[in-house]
């Protein structure tokens, strides 16, 4: 697999063993026609120790699939999840997942939101409350504690989605498409934010987007995929700076040169899917 040299220092988890582990990590889905349609299909990833990597892959590839399983929502079909070295099995408390969908509860206000899940893990009403009010204040929706979903914008009711998740403290935070329904404005001030909260926290973030720019601009890895059954084509280190600003960051030459290297790979791929979709049978 191709990798760039790490222009900036390597982080101290650099050597740390690995956080998460995705070994020959295989799904199939029962298909009418085919009898089984396989999605994902010997799946290799690690995940090191406040690592932020990014999956990037044509559009049905699998990699929605890939953190499903990870969170438990999915049952793999084969392979091994391993989070500190022992199987990942089901639901567990350290990981989190922000969905490209709000997943918030229409019926609670911004608090009662983001106190749900303290609660659901056993934190008395006072302390959950606290919690909350903490990460509302962080995610920048002070004032704003006793509004619902329905009188926020888009971009604040992902600001609650992300106070939703980090007020868990999870270590491996799943992220599928969290700002694909913003406009580009917004989605560039929440990646900002989002690196800023990350950095805070020290979590292991794997995220799923269809945006490169974005990939590049946010992770310390891009991991392309192919085209359906998702298996890793190629890593490349993102050797920029941080901290980083996702705006600025854009205008340095390196961004261009891993632009152009990045695509080189994935555009097969988005070819093939293309093909595959546009072909008449």
């Amino acid at each position: 697999m191709r990798s760039s040299i790490a222009a900036r220092d390597a982080p101290a988890s650099g050597n740390a063993p690995p956080l998460l582990e995705l070994r020959s990590l295989t799904k199939r889905f029962a298909d009418p026609k085919q009898g089984a349609r396989t999605v994902v299909e010997g799946f290799d990833l690690e995940l090191r120790p406040g690592e932020f990597c990014a999956l990037i892959g044509p559009t049905g590839c699998g990699k929605s699939t890939v953190l499903s399983m990870i969170a438990g929502l999915e049952r793999p079909s084969g392979g091994i999840i391993l989070a500190d070295g022992a199987e990942l099995t089901g639901t567990d408390p350290r990981t989190g997942f922000v969905f490209q969908n709000d997943a918030v509860f229409p019926w609670k206000t911004v608090l009662g939101n983001v106190a749900a899940g303290p609660r659901f893990r056993g934190a008395g009403r006072h302390e959950a409350g606290d919690r909350a009010l903490d990460w509302i204040r962080r995610v920048g929706l002070s004032g704003f504690e006793q509004h619902y979903p329905h009188q926020l914008s888009g971009g604040m009711r992902k600001r609650v989605a992300l106070a939703q998740t980090f007020v868990n403290h999870p270590r491996i935070l799943l992220m599928d498409e969290p700002f694909s329904g913003l406009d580009a404005q917004t989605r560039q001030i929440m990646a900002g934010e989002l690196l800023g909260l990350w950095e805070a926290l020290g979590a292991s973030v794997l995220f799923v987007t269809h945006d490169l720019e974005e990939a590049i601009a946010l992770a310390d890895r891009v991991v392309v995929l192919t085209a359906r059954p998702a298996t890793v084509k190629e890593e490349f280190v993102v050797d920029l700076p941080r901290p980083r600003s996702p705006r600025e960051i854009r205008f340095h030459p390196r961004f261009v040169e891993l632009h152009e290297e990045i695509w080189s790979s994935l555009s097969g791929e988005v070819q093939i899917a293309y093909d595959r979709a546009t072909t008449v049978i």
